[in-house]
This record gives structure tokens, sequence and C-alpha cells, in this order.
């Protein structure tokens, strides 16, 4: 199979052997359970408590007399805080290492969860999440990092589902767990529930992640780091993952960030609770994102895009409908295309970066929860001028995007390829 089939890159000339024992984990090997288990524990601690109030933002609206827009920053200045400083964060991993900085970032985060509820106000309450947001930004390219240089290549998508597929969980727990508390005790008690429970994924995550084997400490000199990232922007494949990671999360961020109210309001009219089980939906998502790997194999990194994409597109239009069951249908395909486009985007960054892998998925979680931020700010906006049907188009043109910037990589391939080049 070809480059501009599997989207895999290929080097013209003598190849190097490669060394009869890779010290890396392989799926069934040493220390390879333990170390998807505490990143999966890392992933539903960041999901829950990143999202925390995602799901009580009507019950926020409520109890503080906002708008959904003034409510929603409470999520995009969560989203905003990890984006701005995720790649100072990775700069700190590769030079104390990435469990070092993993285990900081959840103990701040976690601290800053049980202090949450008692926001007296909404500016406060946006204030600690973005402290909060900013100290996840430890999680995501570390874990990244983490997992090119301790898991075999072969085994690297399926390893980084895995996390991704922690994240769905989280998410899902997160919201299903505070739209249950929220309806009997208020939201307030909601999110320090959550707090609680992110406290002992955090304490499970650091007694079961192997301590590193591969890792080499780098510089935390700006002049290399800067050197570093401007490589990185320099690639166009690099960028064009980047570009899809912050589309695909535009739609999620939009439509998660908006569903609550939609399905408070007539025809729906549903109560806190139900609306928290509508997360459920996220299972799927677990599922779409494990198997990201296989799908990979059998369409290439573009084809998966494609089928994400096309499968998002899908579930936002079954959305509109007036009926509960094809929402829900179309919160099922949503979430499905949505987390597998968003693992097969971030295991090819890992893949094509070369050196400063940190830095790179840095970037990557930077442009996703850029778009996190954007999708719960617009998307919200959308909704109070002209409705759910606002969020769907807002979600649709993000779409849009994923399937031109991947059609732009397709035919970058095939004239790399009828070039012969060094690199497809």
């Amino acid at each position: 199979m070809t480059p501009a089939d599997t989207g895999a890159s290929t080097t013209v000339g003598a190849a190097t052997p490669a060394p009869l024992t890779d010290p890396r984990m392989v799926p069934g090997g040493p220390g390879y359970r333990r170390m998807s288990l505490a990143l999966f524990l890392a992933g539903v601690a960041t999901f829950a408590l990143l999202y925390a109030t995602q799901a009580l933002l009507p019950l926020i609206s409520a109890d503080m007399g906002v708008t959904a827009g003034d409510a929603s920053w409470t999520v995009a200045a969560a989203t905003g805080g990890l984006a701005v400083f995720v790649l100072p964060m990775s700069a700190l991993s590769e030079r104390f290492g990435r469990r070092t900085v993993m285990t900081a970032a959840l103990a701040v985060a976690v601290t800053v969860g049980l202090l949450v509820p008692f926001a007296p106000s909404l500016p406060a309450l946006v204030a600690l999440r973005a402290v909060q947001g900013a100290a996840l930004a430890g999680l995501p390219a570390s874990a990244t990092a983490y997992l090119a240089e301790e898991v075999s290549p072969k085994a690297l998508v399926t390893a980084i589902g895995l996390f991704v597929a922690g994240n769905s969980v989280g998410g899902m727990s997160g919201r299903v767990i505070t739209g249950w508390v929220a309806q009997e005790w208020g939201w307030r008690v909601a999110v320090g529930v959550i707090g609680a429970v992110a406290v002992a994924c955090a304490v499970a995550f650091r007694l079961l992640l192997p301590a590193p084997r591969n890792f080499r400490p780098g510089s935390l000199r700006p002049r290399v780091l800067l050197g570093t990232v401007r490589d990185h922007l320099a690639d166009p494949l690099l960028r064009r993952l980047y570009a899809i990671g912050a589309l695909f999360m535009t739609v999620f961020g939009g439509v998660y960030t908006v569903i609550g109210y939609r399905l408070t309001d007539a025809p729906f009219s549903l109560p806190q609770g139900i609306i928290g089980s509508i997360f459920l939906v996220y299972l799927v998502g677990t599922v779409s994102a494990s198997a990201a790997g296989r799908l990979v194999g059998r369409l290439g990194r573009r084809g998966a895009l494609y089928l994400g994409g096309g499968t998002t597109a899908a579930g936002l239009l079954l959305s509109m409908a007036p009926s509960l069951p094809l929402v829900l249908l179309g919160l099922v395909l949503i979430t499905a295309g949505f987390f597998a486009g968003h693992a097969v985007a971030s295991s090819a960054v890992s893949k094509t970066a070369t050196h400063g892998r940190a830095q790179a998925g840095a970037l990557y979680q930077s442009a996703y929860y850029i778009g996190s931020s954007v999708g719960s700010t617009v998307g919200a906006t959308a909704f109070h001028a002209v409705g759910w049907n606002g969020t769907v188009g807002v979600g649709l043109l993000a779409v849009a995007g994923v399937v031109t910037l991947t059609v732009c990589g397709t035919l970058a391939a095939r004239r790399a390829t009828a070039g012969n080049p060094v690199t497809a």
C-alpha cells in the first residue's frame, strides 16, 4: 500500500536496520497494562474536571442570573487556559520528565476542583476554571509524548486511543454524575463530587504509571523551544493535523455546551438528571477512539478522517429533528465521528514529529482546545440568536473545514508520490 493510501511516511535511500530488541512496551508485555490503566485514569480525571460545568450550564444560568453565552465561559475559560499553557507545560515535561509534570498538573487541578463549588460569583467561578484548565495543560501533551517514547510504534495508535477513550469516559461520567447529583442537591455539590472522583483518579495514576525508561531531558532555553515550535509549524502535514483537531473540537464543544439548553426547552423539557444521562453516548466515543488503530489500518489516515468527518456531519443533520430518538442518534454519530477523528489526528502528530514530540503534541492540544473554546462560545451565541439550527450551522462549517483540509492532504500526498519525494 502506498503512502498516499495510508498516510505513512517513506524514506528514499538505504534503510537503517532496526535494533534486534526494542525496549519499549508492547501489549501483553511488562508494564503495559499498568501504563494503560494509569493513563486511562488520567484521561478520565482530565475530561471530568475540564468539562465539569458543561452539563450544568442551565442550572448555573438560573442560579446566577446569566445568559447561556455568559455561563458558557465556565467551559471556555478552562479549555482556553489549557490551550494557552499547554506549550509551556510541554517544555517543562521535556526538562523534568513526563511523569513528574503530569503528577504535578493533576495535583493542582484536583485541588482547584475542590475549591470550585465555593465560588461566590460568575467571575470568581470563571477565574477558578481558568486556573484549573492551565493546570490540566500538563496532561495531554506530556501523555502523548510519554507514549511515543515508551510504547512500541506498532502499538502507538492503540495506546493513544486508550488515553482518548479515558477522555471520553471522564467526559461522560462527569456529566452523568453531575446531572443526577445536581438534580437533588444543586450544581455546587455536583462539581464537588467530580473533584473528589478526580482526586481518586490522580492518586491511582501516580501509583500505577511505570517510571519512564527512554526519556532524555531536553533544554528549557527559549531559543531551543522556539526553534522546535518553528520546525513543527513549518511542516505542512502537522499544520493540517493541528487545524483538523481544532475544527473537530469546535463541533464537539459547541454541541455539548448547548445540548442541555435545547433539551430543557420545549418540545423535550427534560429534567436535569435525564439530561446528564444523555452523556452516556460518550461510551460510543470510547469504542470509536479505541478502534482508531484498526480504522487507520483499513482505510489509511486520511480515509479514517473522511469517515470521522462524514459521520459527524450526518449526526449534526439528524440532531435538527424535533424527535428525541433522532436527536440521540445524532449525538451518537457526532460523538463517534469526533472521537475517531481526534484519535487519528492526535496519533498522526506523534508519528510525524521526529523531535520535540512534547511540543508537537502541545501545539496539537493548543489548537484542539482553542477549537473547544471557540465552539463553546460561538455555538452558545448562535443558539441564543437563532436556536439549535444555528449551533448545527457552526458545526457543519467546521466539518467542511476538516474535509477540505483532508482533501488538500490527499492531493499533496499524490503530488509528492508522483515526484518521488523524500517524504510523503
